[in-house]
């Protein structure tokens, strides 16, 4: 941009002030036009271009529905966004609902995600619309790309994963962690003498805990994020503004306005390109290391992929993609898992007693293995879920038009939802019961643990692209459970809320965070 600097020497005359000045602004003025029209026609092709790349929902509707939404009245009688989803989908039939102004069929039918998710998985991909929202953030990690690229990148991490040492490696990890990191911080707050001294942010403690075993399983590298002092973590940081501002171009009726926001750098738009810029550098930082460190002889995630990939900004996003994976998903599963368990202290209780029968009592788990006899806290981890699953609402795009099984009609690029934490709340899925947090549901009348159809419980997705990840999560949902609760007794530190209220984000964030009072708990005599 051109500045004008305007310069009157103290001998001049006013005539000649006076002619500056007036020339001064006849040339500012010729520079503004000459800016606003040079604007309009850099702008004007470029909102022809953005316009032709939206999906062509309904500017504007007057049901009852989409009417609701766009005034958030909803917010006035329920606390989050999937609550008012859950509500509608319950009383529809077929259980599925139609928010025009957002052209996204949204549905909580076990038979329709059976259908979206495996018997027509090719007619409904993540889809370009999908991939421009995340693009930026995700780039072309698995969780953002369909055909060739997520077939490569899914037999690679099902190749590793799926390999007992992988898993070795990670118990390994998560326990190292636990011991070292997180029993210790839990005790100093618990020794404190203060009753306030004592209370601590579970939630934060849980993402902390979980990008710090996910990036030394994922990349061999150690953030030190649960240490003593809490330090803060730029990256950290970042990735969570980076999700939030993400997950709200998701929720925006008219997308337009955050295409326009990032095409002039501003508000929004313009916070999100810092934040995933700083992550990019970071990423890239943490691939320099491990090239430097050397990968060949490394368990990592990263470096197993590095044998085969050279491209830099790919092994950038597959960074980017294993952290969303294991550390927002995990933390939010174990922060919804103790807000239950403070709620339930009979399932607490029940976790101590399988933990004592079967490891004896004072004794801590020492393989994998012995992970798969805790069949009460495996039902406990999964209905905990199952009522507050970490990925509240999948959306897929629909290539061809189609029919779903409960007869909606589903024009080509219509936006497709499949909602499991509604599917959790629905009488016809899981019975009259369905609001209670009851892990026996899980459980066949031997104490062994059961699991449910994934289309009726898509909590790790389901058919082709079901969650590569789930068992390692599981075991470090399941290990930090069962140490915190062998080690400590905790109490939710403010009158519990009769439902969680979530923060926007790709995954399910409490708003204000899990604030809990610690207290060591005695060990029971042998």
């Amino acid at each position: 941009m051109f500045c004008f600097v305007l310069i009157v020497s103290n001998d001049s005359s006013p005539m000649e002030v006076e002619l500056e000045t007036s020339w001064f602004l006849q040339c500012l003025h010729a520079y503004f036009c000459f800016f606003l029209i040079f604007t309009l026609i850099s702008v004007l092709p470029l909102l022809s271009l953005l316009f032709s790349l939206l999906p062509r929902p309904k500017l504007w509707c007057t049901c009852e529905i989409c009417h609701t939404y766009l005034n958030m009245s909803w917010s006035k009688q329920f606390d989050n966004l999937c609550d008012w989803y859950t509500h509608l989908l319950k009383n529809s039939p077929g259980n599925t609902i139609h928010i025009h102004v957002l052209g996204n069929t949204i549905t909580a039918n076990p038979d329709n995600v059976e259908y979206m998710l495996k018997t027509r998985f090719e007619n409904f991909p993540k889809g370009k619309p999908f991939s421009l929202i995340l693009g930026d953030f995700l780039g072309r990690g698995i969780f953002n790309v369909d055909g060739d690229s997520w077939r490569f990148q899914k037999k690679m991490a099902s190749l590793e994963l799926g390999k007992l040492s992988i898993k070795s490696f990670a118990f390994e990890i998560i326990n190292c962690e636990i011991k070292d990191r997180l029993i210790p911080l839990l005790s100093s707050f618990a020794a404190s003498q203060k009753e306030q001294h004592r209370v601590l942010d579970l939630q934060d403690v849980f993402r902390r805990f979980s990008f710090d075993t996910m990036c030394r399983f994922s990349f061999g590298l150690d953030p030190k994020c649960l240490e003593l002092s809490l330090p803060m973590s730029k990256f950290a940081t970042a990735f969570d503004l980076a999700s939030k501002l993400s997950a709200e171009r998701a929720m925006t009726a008219f997308p337009l306005v955050w295409k326009l926001k990032r095409a002039l750098n501003l508000g929004s738009e313009k916070q999100l390109k810092k934040a995933i810029k700083i992550i990019h550098i970071l990423a890239k930082e943490v691939i320099r290391q491990r090239r430097k460190m050397g990968f060949l002889a490394h368990n990592d995630l990263l470096s197993r992929f590095m044998c085969t990939i050279n491209d830099e900004t790919y092994l950038r996003d597959v960074v980017i993609s294993f952290l969303l994976a294991g550390r927002d998903t995990v933390a939010s599963g174990l922060t919804s898992l103790f807000w239950l368990l403070a709620k339930h202290p009979n399932v607490e209780s029940e976790i101590r007693r399988e933990a004592d029968r079967v490891l004896g009592k004072n004794q801590e788990l020492t393989s994998f293995g012995e992970m798969k006899e805790l069949h009460y806290l495996q039902a406990a981890v999964y209905e905990s879920m199952r009522l507050y699953p970490p990925i509240q609402f999948d959306s897929k795009f629909c290539v061809d038009d189609d029919i779903l099984p409960d007869g909606s009609l589903l024009r080509r690029g219509t936006r497709v939802t499949y909602h499991p934490y509604a599917m959790g709340r629905i009488e016809e899925i899981w019975g009259p019961d369905c609001l209670e947090f009851k892990p026996e549901r899980w459980l066949k009348d031997d104490g062994v643990f059961s699991p449910e159809n994934p289309f009726k419980y898509p909590v790790f997705q389901a058919g082709f692209r079901v969650c590569l990840g789930k068992e390692i999560a599981l075991l470090e949902l399941k290990s930090v459970a069962l140490s915190l609760l062998r080690s400590f007794q905790i109490q939710l530190a403010t009158r519990p809320h009769p439902t969680l209220r979530f923060s926007p984000g790709l995954t399910a964030t409490l708003s204000g965070g899990l604030p809990v009072l610690i207290r060591e708990r005695e060990v029971a005599p042998a």
